[in-house]
């Protein structure tokens, strides 16, 4: 006698994930599908079994006993398979690949880096540069670094926090001597990354300071092109904190007025729902060095102790524009 045919895996899980969450919804987000394509393996493989495993209207489907106690062994097996394949993954050699900001991943991430590598030599990290939003669907990486505003969340996506973002102006020492006036300082050409062109904008509504219109403007492709040009005394850059970091250590940047707290953070993204060890020890290693990252301080440069912070909030340069 022949043995029965199985159904079809995909079938299976998606039939657990509705199972789980109790809803075609929330199963097509985590299984990166449509709520149609769950509805129909669902149909589907009550049709392979010859026997219904949910009833109810379309809308309001809730499980038989049958339903319910294939879902309970399916999401037991399907756990034992997620821990086989985890623990098989942390025996061998694994690479993973992560979407990062491209300053980012040069001023903060890379600097950092060799320190993870040591703890899990077993793991390869690649990076692809991109600043773009994140389809794990279609990009298939492991893992992004991205900015995300306060309470942005995704059902397709797990979202960790894990460094605040700051930001203010900074320049070449010798752009800024001791003693600038603000009305001085606004007359300086500024700089902007076209991958960020309103930095000036955000930077005058966190800390109250209006400037005119520049004088010059000098645009660059991207964040690390525009702080370079920073430091060579083309201008005036706003810059996040963790990009300038290095630069204001070494002495070729200074930041006349400290840095404001954005209410953005740094996190880390990851497809939901999506098990492996090595993306857990990543993101893990984030935010660990996320925690010790020094924070900015107040201001910088040869008159620090005359320039504490930004401009009073109420100051509005006068300068011609």
């Amino acid at each position: 006698m022949s043995r029965p045919v199985p159904p079809p895996l995909n079938a299976l899980r998606a039939f657990e994930a509705f199972a789980r969450h109790g809803g075609m919804t929330a199963a097509a987000a985590e299984l990166c599908v449509t709520h149609g394509a769950v509805s129909r393996q669902v149909r589907a493989l009550q049709e392979t079994l010859g026997a219904p495993l949910v009833v109810g209207p379309r809308h309001r489907l809730t499980l038989t006993p049958a339903g319910a106690e294939l879902a309970s062994r399916l999401s037991l097996a399907f756990s034992t398979i997620d821990e086989a394949v985890s623990a098989a993954r942390a025996r061998e050699r694994r690479e993973i690949e992560i979407s990062c900001l491209g300053t980012f991943g040069l001023k903060w991430l890379i600097p950092r880096l060799s320190g993870f590598l040591a703890a899990h030599p077993q793991v390869k990290v690649r990076f692809s540069e991109s600043h773009a939003p994140v389809d794990f669907a279609r990009d298939r990486f492991d893992g992004a670094i991205r900015i995300v505003n306060p309470g942005q969340t995704s059902s397709r996506q797990e979202v960790t926090p894990f460094l605040p973002q700051h930001q203010g102006p900074v320049a070449a020492p010798g752009l800024l001597p001791p003693g600038l006036t603000l009305e001085a300082f606004a007359r300086l050409p500024r700089l902007h990354a076209a991958t960020f062109a309103e930095s000036w904008r955000v930077w005058s509504e966190l800390t109250g300071v209006h400037l005119p219109p520049a004088e010059v403007d000098r645009e660059f492709a991207h964040n690390h092109s525009m702080i370079e040009a920073a430091a060579s005394g083309m201008g005036v850059a706003i810059a996040p904190w963790v990009f300038v970091e290095p630069d204001i250590a070494a002495g070729r940047l200074i930041a006349p007025y400290g840095f404001a707290l954005r209410p953005s953070q740094f996190a880390f993204l990851r497809p939901t729902g999506r098990k492996d060890t090595a993306v857990d020890a990543f993101r893990d290693w984030l935010v660990a060095e996320g925690a010790v990252s020094p924070p900015p301080t107040p201001s910088t440069g040869p008159d620090a102790g005359t320039r504490r912070g930004p401009p009073p909030a109420d100051r509005t340069s006068t300068a011609p524009g």
